[in-house]
């Protein structure tokens, strides 16, 4: 907001691109403005709802689908989830190669998880935040302080805290399946199998593992984060251009969503299938 309360583009580009957060504060609990400077914790509410709530609409429609599928001719969104979940096993079957009951159902949750929260960036940007702000205003808030990003993929928190279940799943598979003297000798021993340069193995490999879930993160959160900017930076504009500006980044945008999930859940399979490897 400006300082006479109109509305401009910087102030309107960092509203959508402000989270609602709640925080530790000197004074108990804070909200949003008062997160900048906040104590141990802050939670961004609204990548927690909407992934939760978007996790539970992946959940009980697939769960609907199983409970109501037939052996006769199916309709069509149990044709859908059948196509989705063929799409899926192919994947793991040409990528995986171990033996392990977790992964295609891993696999599964992972990209339509994704996908349905990478579908939040096709809402036009301002209704939901709208909404938000008549809501708050209805509890006596000003509807400009009530902040709603509503695309859980464009919080970096959220993409690490995906990664990172993968990063542990990734280490729990290597000591499980090669043991801990097996794990350790592939940080230190590979490529270089000569002792005197065992310390500079240990230190590329360990950049090499760590590198994976970050990059898993980054390559995720910067995609959405991006394609969210323009959005917002198309509703910035003035005029008639708005419209078909919208139109043809939405209609790229559309091949951008699918292809995000689909990559964070190959990359899970393959790092998962070289965790399972017992040279």
């Amino acid at each position: 907001m400006a300082a006479n309360g109109e509305v401009t583009v910087q102030s309107y580009i960092q509203h959508h691109l402000t989270n609602a957060s709640v925080c530790s504060t000197e004074n108990g609990i804070g909200f949003v403005k008062e997160c900048a400077n906040a104590g141990f914790w802050t939670w961004h509410i609204d990548t927690l709802v909407w992934s939760i709530l978007l996790g539970f609409v992946f959940i009980l429609s697939f769960r609907s689908v199983a409970k109501k599928a037939t052996t006769g001719v199916p309709g069509k969104f149990q044709c859908f989830v059948e196509m989705i979940v063929e799409f899926v096993g192919q994947s793991v079957r040409d990528t995986f190669h171990g033996k392990n009951p977790l992964i295609a159902p891993l696999a599964l949750t992972i990209f339509v998880w994704v996908l349905l929260m990478n579908i939040m960036d096709i809402i036009p940007i301002d209704w939901l935040p709208m909404l938000a702000g008549q809501v708050g205003a209805a509890f006596g808030h000003d509807p400009h302080d009530v902040y709603m990003k509503v695309v859980p993929t464009t919080d970096l928190n959220l993409t690490l805290a995906l990664a990172l279940g993968v990063f542990m799943l990734m280490i729990y598979y290597s000591i499980k399946i090669k043991g801990i003297g097996g794990f350790l000798k592939e940080l230190y021993a590979h490529p270089f199998n000569t002792p005197w340069l065992y310390w500079f193995n240990f230190i590329l490999e360990t950049i090499a593992l760590l590198a994976k879930p970050l990059s898993l993160a980054l390559r995720l959160f910067g995609n959405l984060y991006a394609a969210e900017l323009i959005f917002i930076l198309i509703a910035g504009l003035i005029g008639l251009w708005q419209l078909p500006a919208h139109f043809i980044w939405a209609a790229f945008h559309i091949l951008v969503i699918p292809l995000q999930a689909f990559i964070f859940m190959m990359l899970t399979i393959v790092y998962l299938s070289l965790a399972h490897e017992d040279h």
